[in-house]
């Protein structure tokens, strides 16, 4: 096509529709935005073009509702190669290697159809991390349902894990960590988060900025179907009566093909042959081509007519916004085809030359050599709408007095109760689906450890990695929520002896042009960047999903935060596995017995109420900073940090991890025993030592609280005075729950 042809205005394709204000709504425009729309092009678009407006300008796309707040975030360090806005980010873990990792949300399509929308939101993450050269190491997901009694949960619990389940065990990928709640609000729109590690040459990062007039643009993987159209938009909307009827624009995936799409482009990648790489999610073909053009300040030329298709009959308009999964856009080196096709040949994957890089800055879109769109790049990046919603914060509820907190009549039963609670219970019947092990590098694996450990193959370095977020604070008060967050993520990474170095975030919010949902975003995020800050954990790439909400009724705000950290040698790690006796058990860092918003609370007295417990960013750094020493430095034998459930929670936790009882006996003056044993205070570990003297003066030396509250032993969980209970009986509800509710009858 010729400099000339691109010039000329498109054609309209038989039996496409005029532009109506209905089909300009059906596509998520608001009037306004229409008429920017309109400004930037001169004329009115044709159907493809609008579609394309459409996806780049939907809230998943653009941002345009978060991207002011987004701003605000602590993003560099000098270990951060790079932050948010490509595909992942990445960090340096020296000796010439980087971890590459990113988490996105597939809320939406796992709610319409649970099995493929959390498959390829794993197919999609997946993506994101080898298309900049890492080979992925590790998978983790964050799960939220509804009410365990309500008609679908128990439907969508099942789909959404054999999906992830499905997908990461084809791809030969282990699962290694995630978390799952439970809570009413998210009846009518589940939470789906996946995240995806990867370890690449620090020198050998590839990415999407597009380069070289005339370079070939190359279509990758499988081919493009119809499924998936419009599911950037579906994904911008709030849910109501008559979602079952979006479950077209839910993406289909195919594991096996992916697996080949990834041997491919690392093969490939091993060679000079790519300019710039990009993923096809969401928004497909459009957001790829369009996003590699416009980070290259280039134009584009995409002759859909060469796009490989699986259904006959399709259109510009579909080709251009199907989400079909496994599929990448390559900007090759002049001169490279051959090769390319190949290696893409070789791993029995679709190869197709669409295109061309030119200098016009224009995205030229033609079909059996007609245009059929037309559009300036630039300022479909820079008049992208923007909004500074308005936004009202959530005020700090009054403390809750403790001793207005009933004390359990019968101890044994109130932990009985906690650990066999929807939330704390094990989850083993989960990631049970998931192989944890493939590749043989997991040192820690679920619920052995805070966080999960893998190792970095060709040495003694692992990678440490968590996902956290306790929604039922950020509710409570999102500022103080989203410091918890991220300090939570610090304090699990710590917990392992690993160094948290930076943080992908998933935030997870109701509809944002209502003021208190912007102002629960605003809030989190006030909160996350003084973490962030104070703890030296940069955010290096995330993902946000709004408008979570059914018939009006949003979901707990949930600004999930995944992190990695480093240890030099896995063989000075600890997980929480309480193993042998007669180890000395220490409390690090201040109890006050803070029951507000606690699990104690809510599961043994029905409240969700009061203040949620304060973070001390510089407790937290002070506390962590000293475990990690002597984790490292192996004086500890396990370590837990104390979060959902406080230390009576935690101390059954490690119990059950390593088979071990353990006899505690509390400190003169406690005055409200269940507030200092059930209380959620934060900047707490309980650490297990052989030595329990030296811990307490390291401790007194750092500036660190501590207690011994006392030894691991025996096959009881004992609190002198109050609590004497079998480990079997304990394990047996723990254990139990889960599987008797996916067993038992809707």
């Amino acid at each position: 096509m010729t400099i000339a042809q691109e010039k000329n205005p498109p054609v309209k394709l038989p039996n496409e529709p005029a532009i109506t204000p209905q089909i300009v709504a059906e596509h998520g425009l608001a009037p306004d935005e229409y008429e920017r729309l309109l400004k930037i092009m001169g004329r009115t678009p044709t159907m493809v073009e609008l579609g394309i407006f459409s996806a780049m300008w939907s809230e998943h796309c653009s941002y345009k509702s978060s991207k002011v707040w987004l701003k605000k975030l602590p993003t560099k360090a000098p270990w951060v190669i790079q932050g948010p806005g490509e595909n992942a980010g990445v960090i340096d873990i020296g000796d010439g290697q980087a971890a590459i990792f990113k988490m996105e949300s597939h809320n939406h399509p796992s709610y319409i159809e649970p099995y493929q929308g959390a498959a390829t939101g794993v197919g999609g993450i997946l993506r994101d991390v080898f298309t900049m050269g890492a080979r992925p190491v590790a998978n983790l997901n964050a799960l939220r349902f509804g009410d365990p009694n309500h008609p679908r949960t128990r439907h969508l619990v099942s789909g959404v894990v054999a999906g992830i389940g499905g997908y990461g065990n084809c791809m030969g990928i282990p699962t290694v960590g995630g978390e799952t709640n439970f809570h009413s609000a998210y009846n009518g729109n589940i939470l789906v988060n996946a995240m995806t590690v990867g370890i690449a040459p620090s020198d050998r990062i590839f990415y999407a900025a597009a380069a070289g007039i005339g370079n070939p643009l190359v279509y990758v993987g499988s081919k493009t179907g119809r499924d998936g159209i419009h599911g950037a938009t579906m994904s911008s909307t709030e849910f109501n009566e008559d979602s079952e009827s979006k479950r077209p624009t839910v993406q289909v995936g195919d594991p096996f093909v992916e697996k080949l799409l990834l041997e491919a482009c690392l093969e490939l990648m091993a060679t000079d042959a790519i300019v710039a790489i990009q993923d096809m999610g969401a928004a497909g073909l459009t957001s790829s081509s369009f996003e590699m053009a416009a980070k290259g300040g280039l134009g584009v030329v995409v002759e859909l007519d060469k796009v490989p298709m699986r259904e006959t009959g399709m259109n510009p308009y579909e080709l251009m916004l199907s989400e079909s999964q496994e599929r990448m856009l390559i900007v090759l080196k002049p001169g490279r085809e051959e090769l390319a096709r190949k290696i893409f040949e070789k791993w029995e994957l679709d190869f197709a030359v669409i295109g061309h890089l030119t200098d016009t800055e224009r995205m030229v879109l033609s079909w059996h050599g007609d245009i059929v769109g037309n559009i300036p790049i630039p300022p479909l990046v820079t008049e992208a709408p923007m909004y500074e919603r308005p936004w009202t914060l959530t005020p700090l509820p009054a403390e809750l007095d403790a001793a207005k907190v009933p004390a359990p009549k019968d101890w044994n039963a109130s932990l009985i109760t906690l650990m066999g609670s929807p939330d704390l219970a094990s989850k083993a019947w989960i990631w049970k689906q998931y192989d944890h092990l493939i590749m043989g590098n997991t040192a820690i694996r679920p619920q052995d450890g805070d966080a999960a450990l893998v190792r970095v193959p060709g040495g003694h370095k692992g990678l440490a990695m968590t996902s956290d977020c306790t929604p039922r604070y950020v509710q409570a008060h999102p500022e103080t929520g989203g410091r918890q967050a991220v300090a939570e993520a610090w304090r699990n990474i710590t917990a392992t002896g690993a160094k948290p170095l930076a943080v992908t975030d998933n935030m997870n919010f109701g509809n944002p042009q209502k003021p208190e949902i912007m102002g629960q975003f605003a809030g989190a995020i006030m909160g996350m960047t003084e973490a962030c800050n104070a703890l030296d954990f940069p955010v290096v790439s995330g993902n946000v999903s709004l408008y979570n909400e059914t018939e009006g009724r949003p979901i707990l705000p949930t600004p999930t935060i995944g992190a990695v950290g480093v240890i030099e040698d896995i063989a000075t790690s600890v997980g929480s596995r309480l193993m042998q006796s007669g180890l000395a058990l220490v409390l690090l860092g201040e109890t006050k017995g803070w029951l507000g918003q606690s699990i104690y609370l809510r599961e043994l007295h029905g409240r969700e109420e009061g203040a949620p417990p304060p973070v001390d960013l510089a407790a937290e750094r002070r506390n962590g900073d000293f475990v990690r020493g002597e984790i490292v430095g192996r004086r500890v034998a396990a370590c837990h940090d104390l979060s959902d459930g406080g230390l009576l929670v935690g101390l059954a936790e490690m119990c059950l991890a390593g088979g071990t009882g353990a006899t505690l006996k509390l400190p003169k003056g406690i005055n409200a025993p269940h507030a200092y044993l059930y209380g959620e205070d934060q900047a707490r570990y309980l650490v297990a030592t052989d030595d329990g003297e030296a811990l307490l003066a390291a401790a007194a030396k750092a500036g660190v609280p501590a207690v011994q509250l006392g030894y691991s032993g025996g096959v009881n969980l004992v609190v002198e005075g109050l609590l004497d209970l079998p480990l079997s009986e304990l394990r047996a509800v723990h254990e139990g729950w889960l599987p008797d509710y996916m067993s038992s009858a809707a």
